[in-house]
């Protein structure tokens, strides 16, 4: 009755804790740089593309529209020609919308993607999944979900970047 405890076996050892909190700092630490990796566009004007000359912009046209949570989104459409030799993959434009403010142009780096389908609304997909072959056209359009307040309502300048072909 007066006699010590013995010693308790059992329960997880402490080097066992050390060791799962070493694991679950590392996936954190992973984690956090995996994020940090993300290709970023450039938002300085960049030079055309060396197949740019052979891939025409036309029939461009604006419109928005508002979406019930009030959110806006602007559209480009147009149409794009490939009147080079090659196959085009992929293409990436700069849309650069300037202002009357003097102040730097704010400029957008995507892909292009071209119109799929318009009923019953407009789909779109990557260039990939169609690729545009010596001699074809098709329609595109670029999405915007916030242009510049000071923007000068003018339709932007739309430079072709860059062009993956096969």
């Amino acid at each position: 009755m007066f006699s010590t405890k013995p010693a308790e076996s059992g329960g997880i050892p402490a080097m066992a804790w050390g060791v799962a909190g070493l694991v679950v700092l590392a996936v954190l630490v992973a984690l956090v740089m995996a994020g940090r990796h993300k290709s970023t566009l450039p938002t300085t004007v960049q030079p055309l593309a060396d197949y740019a000359a052979t891939l025409p912009l036309s029939q461009l046209a604006m419109s928005e529209s508002t979406s019930l949570s009030g959110g806006k989104s602007t559209y480009i459409d147009g149409h794009i020609q490939n009147t080079g030799n090659r196959t085009v993959t992929g293409v990436t434009v700069q849309t650069i919308f300037r202002n009357d403010e003097a102040m730097p142009p704010q400029i957008y780096t995507l892909p292009l993607s071209l119109i799929r389908t318009r009923e019953p609304y407009v789909d779109t997909q990557p260039v990939s999944a169609a690729p545009l072959k010596a001699g074809d056209g098709q329609d595109f359009r670029l999405i915007f979900e916030a242009i510049p307040a000071n923007w000068n309502m003018q339709l932007p300048e739309i430079r072709v970047i860059g062009v993956e072909t096969k």
